[in-house]
C-alpha cells in the first residue's frame, strides 16, 4: 500500500552530513536533502557565512518519509540517538552554534512528539538534554557538494572516523529499520 501523504522532518545534529547518512539508511524515508534553517540574516546564506557561526542556521537535514513505513516518533528516536543530544552547541569536533542539537517542526503535532520524545529519552542520558525544539523556518538547500556526501566520499577521512561509527551503531540498534543495503 502506497501513501501519497508523505510528511517532513527537518532536524540538526552536528555537521549535516552525518545526519543526512543516517536518515537514509532509514526504511521509509524517500528523500534526504542537506541545508540550513534557523537563523536570523535575510536572505539565502553561504556555506562559509553559516560555518562562521554569525547568522545563528543551523546545518539541518530536511527528509520526505512515509509515515505508513516509518513514523515522526520513530525517526526522532533513531535521530535522537544517532548524536549527542547533551552538548550544546557541539558534536565532536564541530563546535559552533551551527552545530546545535534541534528539531524543527513543521506542525503542533510534531511539536508534541519532539517534547514527548525528548522527555521519553531524558532517562538514558547522564548530563541534560540541550535539544532545541523550534518552529520551522525557511529551509535553504547547501550546494550541491554537500548532497550525499557520505555516499560519495566514504574514504574521506571524516566519513570513516566519524560517520561510519555512526551507521555501524545505529544498524546495531535500528537493524529490522534500515533499508537493505
Amino acid at each position: 500500500m502506497t501513501n501519497n501523504k508523505l510528511e517532513v522532518i527537518t532536524v540538526g545534529g552536528g555537521c549535516f552530513w552525518c545526519v543526512e547518512a543516517v536518515l537514509n539508511q532509514i526504511k521509509g524515508v524517500e528523500e534526504v536533502v542537506s541545508g540550513y534553517m534557523g537563523g536570523t540574516v535575510p536572505g539565502t546564506p553561504t556555506y562559509r557565512e553559516i560555518c562562521s557561526g554569525l547568522t545563528g542556521h543551523a546545518e539541518v537535514v530536511q527528509a520526505t518519509f512515509n509515515p505508513e513505513i516509518i513514523s515522526y516518533e520513530e525517526l526522532l528516536v533513531m535521530f535522537m540517538t544517532s548524536h549527542d543530544p547533551t552538548t550544546l552547541n557541539r558534536q565532536g569536533a564541530d563546535v559552533g552554534t551551527q552545530y546545535r542539537s534541534v528539531i524543527f517542526y513543521h506542525t503542533q503535532e510534531q511539536q508534541q512528539i519532539a517534547e514527548k520524545v525528548v522527555e521519553k529519552l531524558v532517562p538514558y542520558y547522564e548530563d541534560e538534554i540541550v535539544t532545541e525544539i523550534s518552529q520551522a523556518s525557511t529551509f535553504h538547500k547547501a550546494d550541491e557538494s554537500h548532497q550525499d556526501f557520505y555516499e560519495k566520499n566514504k574514504d574521506q577521512m571524516y566519513c570513516v572516523v566519524v560517520i561510519s561509527p555512526k551507521l555501524a551503531k545505529l544498524k546495531k540498534l535500528y537493524a529490522n529499520k534500515l533499508k537493505e543495503q
